[in-house]
């Protein structure tokens, strides 16, 4: 999943927020859930909308995208890994927005070499992109692939000039599906492996759609609204 400012914002200045205030702008952007609404889809850079989140296949983007869109259907979810197959961009709150999500394709074995063009392009060419964020399945772990991924995404993270040009975020999933006795041990194994493959990589927010209400949503939430300096 990746997270852009709309077209439509006049970029203010950077400030200190307190979590205060970040909590308020994540109330705020996302208060009206009924507006969210699918803006377009990309299946190439020449199609990109003049306005992203990303993971292994099968790691629960789409439940989580709708989770924190307040949304349920939104995006069709599936038992079949593989299914995003373009960027598909939604914009938050009502017409024109202050706030884009865009749902990648997964990668790893289901991926394609097409899919990654694109995505890298993306990531070399989008100026209003905000944060990249990675998810991993709190049962599954790390992998060779999520591994080569994060690497992968921290050749962007600085830019030639020595600026960053967005921040990369990483998000545990699924965390229920851990027995509760091993929960500690898994998530400290995760950190460890994401900083060992990406020191600029964000500490991961721990959620779970499965659970009633969902967990780690506001958290999510808020973190968006920070990353895009909405105040």
């Amino acid at each position: 999943m990746l997270c852009e400012r709309s077209q439509f914002v006049l970029q203010g200045l950077k400030c200190r927020r307190t979590f205060v205030t970040v909590s308020k702008a994540a109330e705020k952007v996302f208060s009206d859930t009924s507006s969210a609404a699918f803006l377009a889809a990309a299946g190439n850079l020449n199609s990109v909308p003049q306005l992203h989140v990303t993971g292994r296949a099968n790691v629960g983007k789409s439940t989580l995208f709708n989770a924190v869109l307040g949304r349920k259907t939104l995006l069709h979810t599936s038992s079949k890994a593989g299914r995003t197959r373009e960027l598909n961009f939604y914009r938050v709150g009502k017409d024109p927005g202050k706030l884009v999500l865009v749902d990648a394709p997964g990668y790893g074995a289901r991926g394609k070499r097409e899919w990654g063009e694109l995505f890298d392009g993306y990531l070399e060419t989008r100026k209003q992109l905000r944060r990249v964020y990675i998810l991993f399945n709190a049962k599954h772990g790390l992998n060779e692939t999520d591994t080569s991924m994060l690497q992968h995404l921290s050749q962007y993270l600085i830019s030639k000039e020595g600026t960053q040009p967005f921040t990369l975020q990483s998000v545990i999933t699924k965390v229920d599906l851990v027995p509760s006795n091993q929960v500690a041990a898994a998530i400290a194994q995760i950190k460890k492996d994401i900083f060992a493959a990406a020191p600029l990589c964000l500490p991961p927010i721990l959620t779970s759609c499965e659970m009633d209400p969902a967990f780690g949503i506001e958290t999510l939430r808020k973190n968006i609204a920070e990353a895009c300096e909405l105040a």
